[in-house]
C-alpha cells in the first residue's frame, strides 16, 4: 500500500538518493537540498511503500514579476520516482495531493516546466495563454505551464516567472 505524506528529517537522505537514481545524476538531488536549506517555504512530499520512499515531489516559490505587482506562487520541480516503480498511478496520486495540499494553502498558481502530455491532466496549460513566459530562454511554449488554483488572485497577471536563484546555478 502507497501512503503519500510530508517529508520528514529522516527521509532527505533516500529522497537524495532517489532524485539520484531518477534523474542519472545529482543536479536535481542537489538543487532540493540548496533549496531546502536556503528557503523555509518549500512543500516536499514522498510516497513511500514497506519498500521506502519510491516517489518523491518537491514545490518551491516562485514570483511573477508583472509591470505593477509581483505575484507569488510554487513552482513544481523536481518530480522524481523509482524507474521500477513508473506508471503505476503513483505519480499522479502525489501530483494531486500535493496540488490539494497548496489549494488548501490559498496559493494562487503552480507553474511546472515538464511533459506537456502528462501535465495537462491535472489542470495545467500552457502558460503563454496567460501572457506568462519563463525567466529562461529557449523553453518551450508547450512544456512551460501554469495551474491557476485561485483565479480572482491571478486575474490579468501577466509577465515573467522567476523560480529561487538556485535554479540558476543549478543550470
Amino acid at each position: 500500500m502507497i501512503t503519500i505524506r510530508p517529508e520528514k528529517p529522516e527521509d532527505l537522505t533516500e529522497a537524495h538518493a532517489l532524485n539520484e537514481q531518477a534523474f542519472g545524476g545529482a543536479a536535481e538531488a542537489d538543487l532540493v537540498d540548496k533549496l531546502r536549506e536556503g528557503c523555509p517555504d518549500v512543500m516536499s512530499l514522498v510516497a513511500e511503500d514497506d519498500g521506502g520512499i519510491v516517489r518523491h515531489i518537491f514545490f518551491s516559490p516562485v514570483a511573477i514579476d508583472d509591470a505593477e505587482q509581483k505575484s507569488h506562487g510554487m513552482g513544481l520541480a523536481p518530480m522524481a520516482v523509482r524507474p521500477d516503480r513508473q506508471r503505476q498511478g503513483i505519480g499522479s496520486a502525489l501530483v494531486r495531493k500535493g496540488l490539494e495540499m497548496l489549494l488548501d494553502r490559498g496559493c494562487p498558481f503552480v507553474i511546472v516546466v515538464g511533459h506537456p502530455e502528462y501535465y495537462p491532466k491535472f489542470g495545467f496549460e500552457p502558460a503563454s495563454t496567460r501572457n506568462l513566459r519563463s525567466q529562461w530562454e529557449g523553453v518551450p511554449d508547450e512544456a512551460f505551464m501554469i495551474l491557476v488554483l485561485d483565479k480572482a488572485v491571478m486575474r490579468g497577471v501577466s509577465g515573467t516567472a522567476r523560480y529561487r536563484d538556485e535554479f540558476d546555478q543549478a543550470m
